[in-house]
């Protein structure tokens, strides 16, 4: 079943089982997803809605949540923190496996070797070869410092 669709059954469900919380989040998925489905169409014809770009859609709303939540504990918001953690866990559900920092260190070194990247000045050769392998699975700014750990002198 595509990522889409496991997405609806799972909005209906929580229609049903009258989960405000899921069902709001779910909703907002969904908006996002037709929403980017309508901006990739091209001469009026309706593009199809695949699961890079579920996933795509999916990544984002998972990174502002994160965000979100980072900026209410900072502001010592604890009631506001825990809705976007709750938000959050629901969005992760949908997310492939996240790769753990060891894992996106081998893979940053593997890129370095086969790009024969020397420094800092390589970042953007680095980045353009690395972000297709862990796209969906590792967190950009995550990766971004790794590489600028393994490319300092």
């Amino acid at each position: 079943m595509a990522l889409y669709d496991t997405l609806l059954a799972d909005l209906k469900e929580s229609m049903k089982a009258r989960e405000e919380r899921r069902t709001l989040v779910l909703r907002s998925l969904k908006s996002g997803i037709l929403e980017k489905e309508i901006t990739n169409r091209t001469g009026g014809e309706r593009s199809e809605i695949t699961d890079e770009l579920v996933l795509e859609v999916i990544t984002k709303a998972a990174k502002q949540r994160r965000d979100s939540l980072e900026q209410y504990r900072n502001a010592g918001r604890a009631d506001l923190a825990e809705v976007e953690e709750q938000e959050l866990a629901i969005i992760e559900a949908y997310l492939p496996k996240q790769l753990t920092k060891d894992e996106i260190e081998a893979i940053v070194s593997e890129v370095i070797a086969q790009t024969g990247a020397s420094g800092m000045k390589d970042m953007g050769k680095v980045m353009g070869q690395l972000m297709p392998k862990v796209k969906g699975k590792a967190d950009g700014k995550l990766v971004n410092t790794v590489v600028k750990e393994k490319l300092a002198p």
